[in-house]
């Protein structure tokens, strides 16, 4: 499984330079944090990893080299490995160039049944980048889950919220998940975990040369 992160600015503590005269983002003004939603994505790739003996969770993750931090918390919580890409041609990227760089990396990889991730990110809202990554993966696609219920026969059925109630879905796989905020909240970071990964190096990777 490869759990879809983000590292964002923390909106919670929003103060007078919070803002840029342009009208975006001083992220240097502002902590990052692990997005919201993509701890509950996690949360559910966990479950599943406990429910599967054998199987694997990976964070992936785009952004500058300090946005490694997410994935070292995604380690503490029980999380296999993880990737950053990064790379200054990454700088500014909109949500179309986000899901190629993901997709292209996803593809990459072997035996990925389940990509999954928030809803969307709290600095962004725009709840684009999971779809965009299915359709070029050419993969099924779940949104606004709130539960995995089981993966079996090669097919996730998931618990997925719509407009007056909730609806059960079952989807072959490979297939990508967006998860709410509504879903389960991840749980904390593993003491045993932290001292075993607290000076680990997270793998970056960046674009070859002349890749579009």
């Amino acid at each position: 499984m490869v759990v879809l992160a983000k590292q964002v600015p923390d909106t919670r503590n929003v103060g007078k330079d919070a803002m840029k005269a342009d009208g975006t983002i001083n992220r240097a003004a502002l902590p990052a944090i692990f997005n919201p939603e993509d701890l509950n994505a996690l949360e559910q790739a966990l479950r599943l990893k406990e429910q599967h003996p054998g199987s694997t969770v990976g964070l992936l993750t785009m952004g500058p080299p300090r946005a490694g931090e997410i994935i070292r918390q995604g380690l503490y919580r029980g999380a296999d490995t993880g990737w950053l890409l990064t790379d200054r041609l990454f700088a500014g990227a909109d949500t179309l160039a986000t899901s190629y760089a993901l997709a292209t990396a996803i593809k990459q990889m072997s035996h990925v049944d389940i990509v999954i991730g928030g809803r969307q990110a709290i600095d962004g809202d725009t709840a684009q980048v999971g779809p965009q990554v299915a359709q070029k993966l050419g993969l099924n696609q779940v949104t606004y889950a709130e539960e995995i219920l089981s993966v079996a026969d090669g097919k996730a059925t998931i618990r997925r919220h719509i407009d007056g109630g909730v609806e059960t879905v079952v989807a072959p796989l490979p297939v990508v998940i967006t998860v709410n905020g509504s879903a389960a909240p991840c749980r904390p970071c593993n003491a045993k975990l932290v001292m075993k990964y607290k000076r680990v190096t997270c793998p970056m990777e960046r674009p070859a040369e002349g890749t579009p």
